[in-house]
């Protein structure tokens, strides 16, 4: 096999210019399928493939479960659907989310490496948080080539400086000087035979495909956290992959610490919200807040606030 055959990047906020930078610098004869995943809302349709199909000398399309890879194509994946690669086609699924997300870029970046092993390039850019430092690290420990996008490039960083923190030994440049160094990195010849046999990065992805056979898998690697899910309220297994530790419940949704720190953090604070809503509704019907003493004027208050919900005068006879 000569050279790398796969591309799989990853960007969130502030990916869109970085992606188009990336794209324009690409070789109009780059020998390999190029697959891109930028975090995206639910709901509504996707105009990134068009704008990628535009921004360089490389067709842009939005992928289609079972769709052939082909050499030299940008593959975008779709809202509301991860987008792996199995058996060098695009499989398409609504698995369950990872770091909040779906589509998500750790998915993409497990499944070119469970399908190409070392000849994988990974290249995450400018975003929030740190969805794709996992995945960019499984390709690293696979003898995969690995990008990252200058942080001081990025117009948010902390994607960029997660993956740099798990992949140190990642080749940085500014976004514009990412495409000519994608074409010289799938240039390269694999270091190692692309076969791994890596059970966890196996398991997990196909959870991401949501296949019920490793949902339902009552052996799936993990011990407990000690720690809820916050989109389910599951209990939640730390699960170690390599170095990096991540957290899944058995419902599938898959988190890292910062991402579930964040996701945990807005859970709180919607929850203060409700309470101190709570506290305002009962104080408007006893005329004062909670455990204060309820006046005749307060109670006048009451009566007036709460005649809706409750009749205080004798009905007629």
């Amino acid at each position: 096999m000569a050279g790398r055959s796969l591309v799989v990047v990853g960007a969130s906020a502030g990916g869109v210019e970085s992606l188009r930078a990336v794209v324009r610098g690409l070789p109009p004869d780059l020998p390999a399928a190029v697959l891109v995943v930028l975090h995206t809302t639910p709901g509504g349709s996707s105009v990134l493939a068009s704008i990628l199909d535009r921004a360089g000398p490389l067709p842009a399309t939005t992928a289609t479960d079972g769709a052939e890879l082909l050499p030299g194509h940008i593959y975008v994946a779709p809202p509301d659907h991860h987008l792996t690669v199995l058996h060098d086609r695009c499989c398409l699924s609504r698995g369950p989310q990872e770091n909040g997300h779906r589509p998500a870029i750790d998915p993409l970046f497990r499944s070119a490496v469970r399908s190409a092993g070392s000849a994988v390039v990974g290249v995450v850019l400018s975003g929030m948080l740190d969805d794709g430092a996992a995945g960019l690290a499984a390709i690293a420990r696979h003898a995969g080539a690995t990008a990252v996008q200058s942080p001081d490039d990025a117009l948010y960083p902390s994607m960029c400086k997660a993956a740099l923190d798990a992949v140190p030994g990642a080749v940085t440049a500014s976004a514009d000087k990412l495409g000519p160094l994608i074409g010289e990195l799938v240039a390269q010849e694999p270091d190692t035979d692309p076969a791994p046999d890596d059970p966890i990065l196996t398991q997990e992805t196909a959870i991401a495909e949501l296949d019920m056979n490793a949902l339902n898998d009552p052996d799936r690697p993990g011990d407990p956290a000690g720690l809820g899910c916050p989109d389910c309220s599951g209990a939640l297994f730390a699960v170690q992959e390599g170095d990096f530790l991540r957290y899944r419940c058995r419902v599938g949704h898959a988190w890292s610490p910062a991402s579930l720190l964040e996701r945990q953090n807005a859970a709180v604070e919607g929850a203060l919200w409700m309470a101190l809503r709570t506290m305002e509704d009962k104080a408007r019907c006893t005329g004062g807040w909670p455990n204060r003493p309820v006046t005749a004027a307060r109670r006048s208050s009451r009566r007036r606030i709460c005649g809706r919900r409750r009749t205080w005068a004798r009905p007629p006879d």
